[in-house]
């Protein structure tokens, strides 16, 4: 009895051990699986995916946008030429004037009178010279006479126009076309003499100045002659052009006077306002990206990543010619080269991608 139990338990170890065993000498479906699958015959990982454009290269003029101020083309302080009080003042600030309109008129100081007095003295030279000439001419007197009485004659002629010119002064007129904006004389206010004395001041508006300051960096650029967009503080758009570009910098800002012209008639452009002047360079080759292609290689360079014909990309130093609202234009990209729009942060230089194209349209949104 004991001994059949140990011839027993005996098979039972045996056909453990071999049950066992089979696992290690036949191999199951799952071994034949794994032994069929080389390591060089792995599986590959699916490129990443990157959405391009392609560059296309254009003759672009990029705007330089400065703030400046509006200032009047002329502007002149209206003042007294001669002696004499302030009887009537014709204007109020705000007004608008013409050419040769009377502003002010000073006292008469007796310029009548003196006036009155030249036109006698010029009409008995005049009768003295006709009396003798005849005289003269028969040589009942002598030549000489003759020079006399013509130099005095002629020295009547010019006090007449002196007397006749400090009358016109005692009017005081405007020289040009323009607008009243200060009347610091009054009637009567003053008992002394006006001469030398300033009436008003006189503003030419039209037609009107956008001036701004120009660093040297960009002074090239910037030519007579050229369009330019002003914008006023007020929302107020117009358009001009470049007048003229300063020569010599400002000592204490190292920036250059650029005034543009603008048309004026009506007057709706005030003078001192703050303006928004945009002015147009010199066109240079660049083309145009979506703000979100530009990044920073690992060397801290600018520029934008694109796919070469291998599919590997490449980083690709920049030059901003221009920062718009949502693209940029940029010179230094090769015109057709495959810039990367979506997905450059996600991938390194030399590395390959899966790059499928998309328009510029849907780049920018």
């Amino acid at each position: 009895m004991m001994k059949s139990s140990r011839i027993t338990a005996v098979g039972i170890v045996a056909a453990a051990v071999l049950w066992i065993a089979s696992g290690y000498l036949v191999p199951h479906e799952g071994a034949q699986g794994e032994a069929a699958v080389r390591p060089g015959e792995a599986k590959q990982q699916p490129l990443f995916r990157v959405s391009v454009v392609p560059a296309k290269i254009e003759q672009h003029a990029p705007k330089l946008t400065l703030s400046g101020r509006t200032e009047a083309d002329r502007k002149v302080a209206i003042t007294a030429r001669t002696g004499g009080t302030l009887t009537e003042l014709r204007i109020k600030r705000g007004q608008h004037v013409q050419k040769d309109e009377i502003v002010a008129v000073l006292s008469d100081d007796a310029r009548k009178a003196q006036l009155a007095q030249a036109e006698a003295l010029v009409e008995q030279r005049r009768a003295e010279l006709d009396a003798k000439r005849t005289l003269i001419q028969s040589g009942a007197l002598p030549k000489l006479d003759m020079v006399n009485l013509e130099s005095q004659f002629k020295a009547a002629e010019a006090s007449l126009s002196a007397a006749r010119a400090e009358l016109e002064r005692s009017v005081v007129r405007a020289p040009w076309a323009g607008v009243i904006t200060d009347v610091p004389a009054e009637v009567g206010g003053a008992a002394f003499s006006m001469a030398g004395k300033e009436i008003a001041t006189l503003v030419a508006l039209d037609p009107m100045l956008a001036v701004v300051e120009v660093s040297e960096r960009k002074l090239a650029g910037v030519k007579v002659g050229e369009p330019a967009a002003v914008k006023l503080i007020t929302g107020v758009t117009a358009t001009g052009r470049v007048r003229y570009v300063a020569k010599s910098a400002s000592a204490t800002t190292r920036t250059y006077r650029v005034e543009v012209e603008m048309d004026n008639a009506q007057g709706t452009i005030p003078d001192g306002i703050t303006a928004e002047v945009a002015v147009s360079l010199q066109p240079e080759p660049a083309t145009q990206v979506p703000r979100s292609a530009l990044t920073i290689a690992s060397s801290g360079d600018i520029g934008v990543r694109i796919v070469d014909a291998e599919q590997k990309v490449q980083f690709v130093p920049v030059k901003i010619v221009e920062d718009m609202q949502d693209t940029m234009w940029l010179s230094g990209i090769a015109d057709g080269a495959r810039v990367i729009v979506r997905g450059q942060d996600f991938v390194r230089e030399g590395q390959k991608v899966n790059a499928s194209a998309v328009s510029a349209e849907a780049a920018a949104k």
